[in-house]
């Protein structure tokens, strides 16, 4: 198959997790819409129905599964059920996250962990789990892993203080890189894309609830406004398909202009 066909990612299995809303649910649509067969993993009980939406609006074979990712149990329970269901995936993106923003000064120690334990140690945990099945199996198709990071890796985006999500997601984008190089010799590439502000649910909730700061947000994007969520789409699909083949270890940018003033 060329690397260049309409649906570059026919007769692969993805798996989304944090998939049942926002951005994840977006990427999934992608990954749908480019061919794919996709699961998504997800603590709300929603994530059944989002799948089925899914299927009925992309016509692929998708799959919702309620999983934890901090819970190793949970996550090979989960990817277990994709390989019976859907097929053994070749595609993880790695989307479930949570942010804090409280300033430093009054972060308590048990929200500080519980944010790394979802936003860094459950993407490790699913990443390994799937890389584990990826080479036990010998599998001599190529695989992809896609983390979500943020443009928060890179810069401290004011005037919300976040320091543990920005500390987190800097995490992520070195996991990325590690990862990356471990992995390539057994046919895994792993890259992560860094977004900055989009119009996610959650997004929408905070503009909501603090329009101000929302407007200060939109006054510092180049772009003029926020990213919407199906603008990640072509990025994500580039960096799952083998027309990224030569693309290893980057956590690339998508903020409007954001961190490059």
């Amino acid at each position: 198959m060329s690397a260049f066909t309409p649906e570059p990612l026919l007769a692969r299995t993805a798996v989304v997790t944090g998939g049942a809303r926002g951005l994840g649910y977006a990427m999934a649509e992608a990954l749908a819409d480019a061919g794919a067969r996709v699961a998504l993993f997800d603590r709300l009980d929603t994530v059944q129905e989002a799948a089925h939406d899914l299927a009925a609006r992309a016509g692929r074979p998708c799959l919702g599964v309620e999983v934890d990712v901090t819970s190793e149990d949970s996550v090979r329970s989960g990817l277990d059920t994709v390989a019976r269901e859907i097929g053994v995936p070749d595609i993880l993106v790695n989307s479930a996250g949570i942010t804090l923003g409280t300033p430093l000064l009054e972060t308590s120690t048990e929200d500080w962990r519980r944010l790394f334990d979802v936003n860094v140690t459950g993407m490790f945990v699913v990443s390994r789990e799937f890389a584990r099945r990826h080479v036990d199996a010998g599998r001599g198709n190529p695989a992809s892993i896609v983390n979500v990071s943020s443009m928060s890796a890179f810069a401290v985006n004011i005037p919300q203080t976040q320091a543990a999500y920005n500390a987190s997601k800097a995490a992520v984008s070195m996991l990325t890189k590690s990862a990356a190089i471990e992995w390539h010799p057994h046919g895994i590439r792993v890259n992560a894309i860094a977004p900055g502000y989009f119009a996610s649910d959650m997004t929408r909730d905070f503009v909501a609830e603090y329009p101000e700061m929302a407007e200060d947000w939109v006054r510092r994007i180049p772009a003029g406004r926020m990213g919407e969520p199906e603008e990640l789409g072509d990025l994500l699909v580039y960096l799952a398909s083998e027309r990224s083949r030569y693309v290893l270890g980057q956590s690339i940018l998508i903020d409007g202009g954001y961190t490059s003033v």
